[in-house]
């Protein structure tokens, strides 16, 4: 996964797919525009109808870790990419999984030519997950998630520390998250050495999604043209 890497994750702020394909579509239109890929998160039910209609990346918001078989209602790695998922996110503070579950779920999505972003919520977790071998580690410290409040103002030793202990495996990406809102935290993000950043309630409750998306991607354009 090369940086630049910017997440949207939809969360379940939609619950109409033709709300949140509206919203998907905005998106692909400003990534186009600045030349930048936007991997946006979406419920799984909305993955197929989503995935067959943009070309941004569509990653699913979580997978589970049982096996193929008798798991009424799991959401498996081999499901989401039936539907047209290139991805997942693992292990949000939102939606926790055992170890031993991120372990198995990994492998397979391996096996699958599947990409995987493994949420952490703390800087000490870093290192341990970059272990795993996801394709990237998310750090964000889940008291400020939804604040308004980034990590790169608030907590900026997070991003710092992180950088150096996700080199534990250097094939690993890191991305920032919790209170991405604009430009000034988005260009901080990635002044500090993050490869990415995420983002979630700044996207999705604002009136004009697209605007946000398009800041936060200017940013990284100013970042990439600074010598």
């Amino acid at each position: 996964m090369r940086a630049p890497i910017v997440v949207v994750n939809f969360k379940v702020y939609e619950t109409s797919s033709i709300n949140a394909l509206r919203v998907a579509k905005a998106i692909e239109k400003v990534s186009d525009e600045y030349g930048i890929k936007v991997i946006i998160a979406v419920p799984a039910t909305m993955i197929a109808t989503i995935s067959s209609q943009v070309s941004l990346p569509v990653f699913a918001q979580h997978v589970d870790g049982d096996p193929v078989g008798p798991h009424t209602g799991s959401i498996i790695p081999e499901l989401i990419k039936d539907a047209g998922a290139s991805g997942t996110l693992i292990n949000h503070s939102e939606r926790r999984m055992r170890l031993d579950h991120i372990a198995d779920v990994l492998e397979r999505l391996r096996l699958l030519n599947l990409e995987s972003i493994l949420c952490v919520d703390r800087k000490e977790l870093v290192a341990p997950a970059a272990l795993m071998s996801p394709d990237a580690v998310l750090v964000e410290p889940p008291e400020l998630i939804g604040s308004g409040n980034s990590v790169s103002r608030a907590r900026p030793e997070v991003i710092t520390e992180s950088i150096k202990l996700v080199k534990s495996n250097p094939n690993v990406s890191l991305i920032v998250g919790a209170g991405i809102t604009n430009y000034d935290d988005v260009s901080k993000a990635f002044q500090l050495g993050a490869d990415g950043v995420g983002a979630a309630s700044a996207v999705m409750k604002s009136p004009s999604p697209e605007k946000v998306v398009g800041e936060f991607l200017r940013a990284v354009r100013d970042q990439g043209s600074r010598p």
